[in-house]
């Protein structure tokens, strides 16, 4: 009998982590020594946040994202808590506010100068005030502009509206009450509709976070867990925790069914937190140790085994805690798919880690970077409040691409049955990115390129649809799906267009050659 080893074929097989040089690092920077799990830094596109160490109450750092090297030690703070600061998170949705939550019970909300910082920041842009101990964890809408969801240790998620003028606010717009214990972890799903949370009672549980009920809640006796997070649109949930033997372990889980984990692994016996991060553009899943220097990395599939195991980063320096850099923020040159900024307080350091798909080309790779979430909002607090939901939009990562681009909105799901029924349906329901909007040149090019696909015979017109062939790119069922085949359509109609004018240029060479060949007497 013959053995047949099982090749898998992935994009993301030799993805390695790279770390930053001495130079490109934070250096002197008094990284905190709480011991709460939380990851203590926040990084955007101009700014990373760092929780510091510092006397009479909590405070963090500011830094612009390009001051690498040795940190001034009289470098301003903003330090307006009164206790611990435990967690920071940017505003996904402008880089010049965060938000940080204390042991003193409070949430606050910061404006960051464009410029350098001079002296301390110590007045808040808003106060929240609702909670009635420490606040451990805070967490912005992935979707909806100026909604911030708070945990404290009174079991309470609070839900804050910051849309509003007042300076001080007291009464969030929603409270839910459906914890029994500390909440240790909070994960949105894509469009923000649901909420997955970690409690310390060792369940799992998903809230409808606008009608405050739970739609699934589970537990699983050898898997106590720690944090827990939403795989993009998957339907599916990853946690880590510890087993019975206090081992590090990581499952996964159906979002419909919290009764029994799809899979579950342990990891090792350390005694640190893994914290899971997962990029849903790449499907691929990060899970970082705490106390350790490991950052392990797998690829997500909707099938079994779920769960694929690429290559671990290791280092010999522990990290206390971690920062993301956004997409929109890495090194697409450098074919850079994802960066972590590593908390090491044993050398007061700062490291960035970038991971790298090798490629020899030097051109931009569209097949790893697909359009990711823009730092634009597509809903405004109020609208989410009410009860609408929408996909983010997205924003591709193309040097000297549109700012924004927004999936086209569904009034009906419809079925494509035709590979005509894309085009028509973007024209006639006027579905239409912004980039749309900017170019009708382009639209009207698009529909003149219809006309001529009506006019095609009946098995052409069921095989092509724009230079694709359907058999072997089926027709889209997701907006995502439909966005990015539009895209690649723009981009043949832009190819197809250059054709044409190198074509009216030999045509005008071959007339101009043809002229003279006529008036030249010799050639008579």
């Amino acid at each position: 009998m013959s053995w047949h080893p099982q090749y898998r074929s992935s994009k993301f097989r030799h993805v390695y982590g790279k770390a930053a040089s001495k130079d490109k690092c934070y250096d002197c920077v008094p990284i905190t020594r709480n011991v709460h799990d939380n990851h203590f830094c926040a990084v955007n596109p101009s700014f990373i946040a760092v929780v510091t160490e510092c006397a009479g109450g909590g405070a963090f750092l500011v830094i612009p994202i390009k001051q690498t090297g040795k940190l001034d030690p009289h470098y301003p703070k903003v330090c307006g808590h009164k206790g611990n600061v435990l967690d920071i998170k940017w505003n996904p949705f402008n880089d010049f506010v965060i938000a940080s939550c204390s042991e003193d019970a409070t949430v606050k909300i910061w404006d960051i100068p464009n410029q350098l910082l001079k002296r301390n920041i110590t007045t808040p842009k808003k106060e929240l005030l609702g909670h009635t101990r420490r606040v451990g964890l805070i967490e912005w809408h992935p979707t909806a502009n100026n909604v911030l969801f708070s945990s404290g240790y009174d079991y309470k998620i609070m839900i804050w509206n910051l849309g509003v003028k007042d300076a001080v606010l007291s009464k969030p717009v929603k409270i839910l009450d459906a914890h029994k214990d500390v909440v240790l972890s909070m994960s949105f799903n894509t469009d923000g509709s649901l909420l997955a949370t970690a409690c310390r009672d060792k369940k799992i549980r998903v809230i409808d976070p606008r009608a405050g009920t739970v739609l699934q809640e589970g537990s699983y006796k050898s898997h106590k867990v720690n944090k827990v997070l939403f795989l993009g649109n998957m339907k599916k949930l990853f946690s880590t925790g510890t087993s019975w033997w206090n081992n590090r372990q990581i499952a996964l889980w159906d979002q419909n069914d919290l009764s029994v984990p799809l899979l579950e692994e342990d990891l090792d016996g350390s005694s640190g937190l893994l914290f899971p991060v997962y990029d849903p553009d790449t499907s691929m899943l990060y899970v970082v140790g705490k106390g350790d220097g490991n950052i392990r990395y797998y690829e997500i599939s909707p099938e079994k085994p779920y769960l694929n195991y690429l290559m671990e980063y290791r280092s010999p320096l522990p990290q206390k805690g971690i920062g993301m850099m956004p997409k929109r923020g890495l090194d697409v040159a450098a074919c850079e798919i994802f960066r972590f900024y590593k908390l090491i307080p044993t050398k007061s350091l700062i490291e960035p880690i970038s991971m790298i798909v090798p490629r020899r080309s030097e051109s931009y790779q569209a097949d790893i970077y697909p359009l990711t979430a823009a730092a634009e909002p597509a809903l405004t607090a109020q609208e989410w409040l009410i009860g609408n939901n929408k996909e983010p939009l997205l924003v591709s990562l193309r040097p000297g691409s549109q700012a924004v681009q927004s999936p086209p909105q569904f009034l009906e799901p419809e079925p494509l049955t035709k590979a005509t029924d894309l085009s028509q349906q973007q024209g006639a329901q006027g579905r239409m990115s912004l980039e749309d909007k900017q170019k009708p040149r382009e639209i009207e090019d698009g529909r003149k390129r219809l006309k001529v696909d009506e006019s095609l015979p009946k098995n052409e017109q069921m095989c092509l649809s724009n230079g694709f062939d359907v058999f072997e790119c089926p027709p889209p069922k997701t907006e995502n799906e439909l966005l990015q085949m539009y895209y690649r359509q723009q981009e043949e109609i832009r190819r197809l267009r250059e054709l044409v004018i190198q074509r009216d240029i030999q045509i005008k060479q071959l007339e101009l050659e043809l002229r003279n060949f006529s008036t030249d007497p010799g050639n008579y």
